[in-house]
């Protein structure tokens, strides 16, 4: 677990620099906002989480299956990471921000999806 990064991973990194790249600015890690974002867009209210699928529960249901070594230990874990997540969700979607989550490996093999995901959603904050 020691190697495990909490903030600058490499998917996050890449994908905050091709925003930026784009004229996109953005805070990292902003503590202000509930879940600390890996990327706050300030100006449009645009909150952005890359998640790791072991510690959010991608697939959780065949995964949780799976689990052989201190499988109690890491199916409560998970699942807080899971209603956390939910909860930060709320809290943002409250005071008028949008949550948006990739998961890291989508990130990392398909980029471009993630920026475009993040480019429509501006242009809906923009509309409002």
């Amino acid at each position: 677990m020691s190697k495990v990064r909490l903030k600058n991973g490499k998917a996050e990194t890449i994908l905050a620099k091709q925003l930026w790249h784009l004229g996109y600015h953005y805070r990292k890690n902003d503590k202000r906002l509930p879940g600390s974002p890996d990327i706050a867009v300030l100006k449009y209210h645009i909150a952005i989480f890359v998640d790791g699928e072991f510690w959010h529960g991608k697939d959780w249901e065949t995964r949780r299956e799976r689990l052989k070594r201190n499988r109690e230990y890491w199916i409560e874990k998970i699942e807080e990471n899971m209603a956390r997540d939910k909860r930060v969700d709320q809290q943002l979607l409250e005071q008028g921000w949008l949550p948006l989550h990739f998961w890291e490996k989508d990130v990392l093999k398909n980029t471009d999806a993630c920026i475009q995901e993040v480019i429509k959603n501006i242009e809906a904050m923009k509309a409002r």
